[in-house]
């Protein structure tokens, strides 16, 4: 059987080979490229028909399967020309890059009556059939979920190997070059497969987080969760910034077990028995008995149909954000990120995203193409630090880092955020409760702020609900944040609001150490945390400065200050300012500076912080404050 080949180079070289192994069955009529091919890599293969026009080389050698091994944005085009032609198709994944365009390809392969096979090699591994017959025989109980783990090292040269490499656009055509739709297009593909939900209407949506260490646009490590009409949900984490090359896989998770699937392998793992692997067939060898004796397509097009739902999804998703310099190990070939492999490894075992595992540099703020914040929204803490969401570090644009978290003075601060010493008796600060008489105790009262969702999300920031409660307690406060880095003519300003919803039915009680009776203690609100080793710190508003004297004034707005940074805080309403300098630096807002705060439904509060490089005067502070609250 005559086939031509469209795209002899790069991944082309592997059909130069396949088509050597099955010499005898098909014959290498034609070969479609701009480029030429050398006589050794033709090797075997007879001497083919060259021509870059694929149309008019099907016609001329009568060939009557075309191989589609070009760059991502020519799959439609060319498998529409192919197919016009009168030759069955074989392309290479993914099907197109756009969903658009695979409903073109669809259509056009069913008009014509011909085949389109859609080179999802793992698909035609044995395995697969496997993985799905003990899931529906119960072996691991009702499934759960399905991860995917995929952890590859590639050095810079790779992002640079042709114009369309690491591209999402390229001259206004989309590519969509990324971790998950090229390379470890794969892993979702199989992971789709083995949930019996691959064609069309069987993604319902896909949360998305996209990231590049790379100078690249699309990206090189991502995360996301599929959500199906009808079966469990699939994360997939996966990067091309490890340190070294781990098999990626598929895991099944039940109630009663897990099933592994190394796919590039072809290995089964049910548990911790023994591995099994399989055989797989070819998929060119499939669409050529296909076309001599009618034997099924193991990989139609339609088949791809979900996957491609996905890749739709990443296509319109926000472009993939920075991970800033100091998370990467740039000592090697191409930047590497330390410990991710463990970290994807961790979404697929516990079905979570990046941001969800409390990574800091997974929800970064952006200003001016700096990431110039990271946000925390799961951290590993012990209970007695009130464990919460947290802004650390803070940059400003110059570098320089003006938060601290889990200082040796005060282990329970947190970079930036909300904390409450006393919510209806519970201990959202974290360390010891001051209790009226006997000052400050450990006690049995500590509340966790847990991160719910965020319900918007762009590289400027978010919108994000939580749930204040303790462990083993129903919440009685739902909160909702906003968060947003903003440019101003000097440095940034972080714009950070939040709402307190009572959830408990009456009225809750807000206190601080203040209003048991220490005097000074009205911490509690949104509180700052500052460098201890910061040197030349200063406090100041527009009418006084001091410590002393700043502490507890309701000024508009207050400044602290280093010797090669300035934080200027300006806030909605009257609520005091809470301020530390010789004993440690931070500034918060005070809700109940000294007398309990009572509300009924729901508490409103906002902030902005102008964060700048060097040491402003007391007028610049004040311009720079007006213009963060306007």
């Amino acid at each position: 059987m005559r086939v031509v080949l469209a795209g002899a180079h790069g991944f082309g070289a592997h059909y130069l080979n396949r088509l050597r192994r099955l010499a005898g069955q098909v014959e290498l009529a034609g070969i479609c490229d701009v480029r030429p091919v050398s006589p050794e890599d033709l090797e075997g293969l007879g001497t083919p028909e060259f021509s870059a026009d694929l149309p008019e080389l099907i016609k001329r050698t009568g060939a009557r399967i075309a191989i589609l091994a070009t760059p991502i944005p020519t799959h439609a085009d060319l498998a529409l020309a192919a197919l016009a032609a009168g030759a069955h198709v074989l392309v290479e994944k993914p099907t197109a890059a756009t969903l658009a365009d695979f409903e073109r390809m669809e259509r056009a392969a069913a008009e014509a009556g011909l085949a389109c096979q859609v080179g999802f090699q793992s698909l035609a591994s044995a395995a697969l059939p496997e993985v799905r017959r003990l899931i529906a025989e119960d072996t691991i109980g009702r499934v759960t979920g399905i991860g995917v783990a995929g952890a590859w090292p590639r050095p810079a040269s790779y992002f640079t190997r042709s114009s369309w490499s690491g591209q999402r656009r390229l001259d206004g055509v989309d590519i969509v070059d990324g971790a998950l739709t090229n390379p470890f297009a794969h892993a979702v593909a199989t992971a789709l497969a083995v949930a019996g939900a691959e064609e069309r209407g069987a993604v319902t949506s896909v949360e998305a987080e996209l990231f590049h260490a790379n100078a690249i646009e699309s990206d090189d490590t991502s995360a996301i969760r599929i959500h199906l009409a009808d079966g469990p949900p699939i994360v997939a984490a996966v990067t091309l910034c490890a340190t070294g090359r781990d098999e990626p896989y598929v895991v099944v998770h039940g109630e009663r077990g897990k099933i592994t699937f190394t796919y590039t392998v072809d290995e089964v793992r049910v548990g911790d028995g023994p591995v099994r692997r399989f055989p797989r067939a070819d998929l060119l060898e499939n669409l050529v008995e296909h076309v001599r004796a009618g034997a099924p397509l193991i990989v139609p097009i339609q088949r791809t149909g979900a996957f491609m739902e996905v890749l739709e999804a990443i296509r319109v998703a926000p472009d993939p954000l920075p991970i800033a310099a100091d998370h990467q190990d740039l000592s090697g070939e191409g930047p590497a990120l330390p410990g991710i492999a463990q970290l994807v490894e961790t979404c697929a075992d516990r079905l979570e995203l990046f941001s969800e595992l409390g990574v800091s540099w997974a929800v970064p703020l952006m200003v001016a193409d700096r990431v110039v914040a990271e946000y925390v929204t799961r951290p590993d803490l012990p209970i007695t630090a009130a464990p919460r969401p947290y802004l650390h570090p803070v940059r400003t644009l110059g570098g320089t880092v003006v938060t601290e978290v889990r200082p040796a003075d005060h282990p329970h601060h947190l970079g930036a955020g909300v904390a409450v010493t006393d919510v209806g008796g519970r201990n959202f600060w974290g360390g010891r409760t001051f209790v009226r008489d006997q000052g400050p105790q450990w006690l049995d009262d500590h509340g966790t702020q847990r991160h719910v969702s965020f319900t918007g999300r762009d590289a400027s920031g978010f919108a994000e609900t939580l749930l204040w409660q303790r462990p083993g307690e129903d919440p009685v406060v739902r909160e909702e944040r906003s968060v947003r880095a903003v440019p101003l003519s000097r440095g940034w300003a972080l714009d950070f609001g939040f709402t307190l919803r009572n959830l408990t039915g009456a009225p809750l009680t807000i206190q601080s150490s203040a209003t048991k009776g220490r005097a000074g203690a009205g911490y509690g609100g949104f509180f700052w945390r500052a460098p201890a080793a910061s040197r030349g710190l200063r406090v100041f508003t527009g009418a006084a400065e001091g410590e002393e004297l700043v502490h507890g004034s309701r000024e508009p707005w207050l400044a602290l200050a280093g010797e090669d940074w300035t934080l200027v805080f300006a806030r909605a309403g009257d609520d005091p300012w809470f301020v530390r300098v010789a004993q440690y630096p931070g500034v918060g807002t005070a809700l109940a500076w000294d007398t309990p705060l009572v509300f009924e439904d729901e508490l409103i509060r906002h902030v902005s912080v102008v964060v700048a490089d060097g040491r402003l005067s007391a007028s610049e502070a004040a311009e720079l404050a007006l213009e963060a609250d306007g």
